[in-house]
């Protein structure tokens, strides 16, 4: 931002978060630019169509009676109360949110550019469930000039953070297509082979399609065991314990493993044997969201010693490399398996480890595992630094999106002359 330029003068905001702001700015309460208003439960009022009933993650239903008809900014009342919404036009707000009626010298999309700079998590009245209060909303302090000044730096940030929006919207498309690109280079591999030459033979399995002519295919339960893990809450009364580290499904991510925070959990020590990982483990998820269907990872021993809970499958292989059985499991062929076999409800889906036991496998020699593995490898790392640059690259362009916001709301930067 250093082609923006400060304004002339400025003065002492008696507010520490402030600072500084500029010299003919007003010092005032939030509750000066809006007049918040509690949202309402909506399923009297639901439709097939009419007006949009919002709640913090936007639009979501309908309802025949509308709340409001206007600018309005929405806040978070309870539960998801960092992400504040700006509507214009017919609304109905669900309990779980504040409207807001915007002032008489208040410019709307300033007021909720304010809104987006607002430290939440200072002011939450509740970690298991955060809550905000109107009045806590409507008592932080802001700086904020007269209507024509409000209305030069929304409309010079409307136009910012949609150009902004737009590059991280085509950046999310790209790592889209890149983990596509890499997903279908693992599914070829590990089903087809690296030799576009080699005689094919019909795998027996119609999703599976052709695999080479001296691969085999069996089932899972064939070359390796799936152990099930302990579940939480089970009943140690009267017995010894052990408090020993446990995998969860938050633990298990596609492709590798998040061991950040990895929970304990007390076990019977009679049982510690049976719920114990052991390298070579390729563990899986047992399902969640769509996308956490079947994902995983090689267990290498990072900690031991360390046990799963029911929601994550410790497959231990006996003929198969887990390397492979993990780059299989990853592929789309897999993942067409699980899905087709898997319980499912509304974005949620499992597997049971019955169902997991019967996934064919295509399986190439010992010495073709290595060899497929390391081009693999090898390819997919490329793909891997184009994804890891992209994603940075989104992320500095979020960093500095907030940053332009932070800084024109609070007069950090002048914009009435920008371009």
């Amino acid at each position: 931002m250093s082609h923006y330029k400060p304004y002339p003068a400025y003065k002492d905001s008696g507010v520490e978060w402030l600072g500084q702001v500029p010299e003919h700015w007003t010092i005032g309460p939030y509750k000066a630019t809006i007049q918040i208003e509690n949202g309402s439960d909506y399923k009297e009022v639901e439709s097939d169509d009419g007006y949009p009933v919002i709640g913090s993650g936007g639009p979501f239903a309908y309802s025949s009676k509308r709340m409001y008809d206007g600018e309005s900014v929405l806040l978070g009342r309870k539960g998801t109360i960092d992400k504040p919404l700006y509507v214009n036009g017919a609304f109905w707000a669900v309990d779980t949110m504040y409207w807001s009626i915007i002032k008489p010298g208040a410019h709307g999309r300033f007021a909720y550019y304010i809104a987006t700079t607002i430290p939440f998590d200072m002011y939450s009245t509740n970690t298991a469930l955060p809550s905000m209060t109107k009045s806590v909303l409507g008592s932080h302090l802001v700086a904020f000039p007269g209507f024509e000044e409000q209305q030069v730096i929304a409309n010079h940030l409307d136009r910012e953070t949609a150009r902004i929006d737009a590059l991280v919207a085509k950046k999310t498309r790209f790592i889209e297509l890149l983990r596509e690109k890499r997903q279908a280079l693992i599914t070829h591999a590990v089903t087809k082979g690296l030799d576009p030459n080699v005689k094919m033979k019909d795998s027996g399995v119609e999703w599976l399609g052709e695999v080479p002519e001296h691969w085999e295919v069996k089932r899972l339960k064939f070359v390796a065991t799936v152990q099930t893990g302990i579940a939480k809450g089970k009943d140690n009364a009267d017995k010894d314990t052990v408090e020993i580290p446990y995998l969860r499904v938050a633990n298990v991510q596609d492709g590798y493993l998040d061991l950040d925070e990895v929970a304990t959990l007390e076990v019977s020590s009679a049982d510690l044997s049976r719920y114990l990982l052991q390298p070579g483990d390729v563990l899986m998820n047992e399902g969640g969201d769509f996308d956490k269907l079947g994902r995983g990872h090689v267990w290498h021993g990072q900690i031991d010693p360390c046990i799963h809970q029911n929601h994550v499958f410790a497959v231990r292989p006996h003929s198969v490399r887990p390397e492979w059985l993990n780059a299989y499991t990853s592929s789309s062929a897999a993942q067409f398996y699980f899905m087709g076999r898997s319980k499912q409800s509304t974005n949620l889906a499992s597997i049971s480890s019955s169902n997991l036991m019967e996934l064919p496998v295509p399986l190439p020699g010992d010495d073709e595992q290595c060899q497929i593995l390391q081009a693999v490898q090898e390819r997919a790392s490329r793909l891997d630094g184009l994804l890891a640059k992209t994603n940075r690259s989104i992320v500095l362009l979020k960093e500095r999106r907030a940053a332009l916001v932070t800084a024109a709301i609070t007069g950090q930067i002048d914009l009435r002359e920008a371009v």
